[in-house]
């Protein structure tokens, strides 16, 4: 069932050489948001093309990475409630309802989806996918000792949230460790985060932008930034 919110929602999808999957996310989520917004990165194809052709609107971010495509996006929408999904087709956009759902009955400021409640496609089956379940898992467990609270997923990019919370966050990172940092930054000042029971699929095409032998040590050094 399609929801009516009571507040305007905004989409945000950042993407980077994602031509081949933005569309069918871009339909899937058109129905479910008062505007879809597409954070194009410096992408070598036709991601900003198929894009608008399917009625996003486009912004162009400044190439550092995701988590200053999200800053940027937060900077411009027109929604007082935004959802965070990813263009490579992982997310399902009908979970959309679910995950507004708490914020529109007053019970959260901030919902992420939970990969360890509903499962992954992705988080298994090589020592790549091992090692960033176990990072994952070792940075989640760190946030609850921390604040005393209990959540099974830190990293997953599929969220939504409060514009006005989002901005009162003052977000930092430029790369997915942008995830994390909103997380403890929610729980720190004071706000409701809520998660709910989402599943990650494999990438419909491509491959991951994340190098984690390049940017692991940003985790730490992320993680150990706002946790004190």
């Amino acid at each position: 069932m399609i929801m009516t919110p009571v507040m305007k929602v905004s989409i945000v999808i950042p993407a980077l050489n994602e031509e081949k999957t933005i569309g069918r996310v871009i339909d899937g989520c058109r129905r479910y948001g008062d505007e879809v917004l597409v954070v194009n990165g410096p992408s070598a194809d036709d991601t900003a093309l198929v894009a608008i052709a399917h009625g996003a609107r486009i912004i162009q971010d400044n190439g550092k990475g995701k988590g200053a495509a999200l800053r940027e996006a937060i900077n411009n929408v027109t929604g007082e409630l935004i959802v965070f999904i990813d263009a490579d087709g992982s997310h399902d956009p009908d979970d959309i309802p679910r995950l507004i759902e708490p914020i529109l009955n007053g019970k959260a400021d901030h919902v992420t989806g939970s990969r360890l409640l509903g499962g992954s496609s992705e988080l298994h089956g090589g020592f790549d996918e091992f090692f960033r379940l176990m990072g994952s898992s070792f940075i989640t467990a760190c946030i609850n000792w921390r604040y005393g609270v209990s959540i099974s997923d830190s990293q997953n990019g599929f969220r939504a949230i409060k514009t006005d919370v989002a901005k009162r966050l003052a977000l930092k990172e430029n790369i997915t460790t942008i995830e994390q940092e909103m997380i403890m930054k929610t729980i720190k000042r004071g706000f409701t985060l809520v998660e709910i029971p989402t599943h990650e699929y494999k990438r419909q095409a491509g491959a991951s932008k994340i190098r984690l032998t390049k940017v692991w040590f940003r985790y730490v050094y992320s993680l150990v930034k706002y946790l004190i």
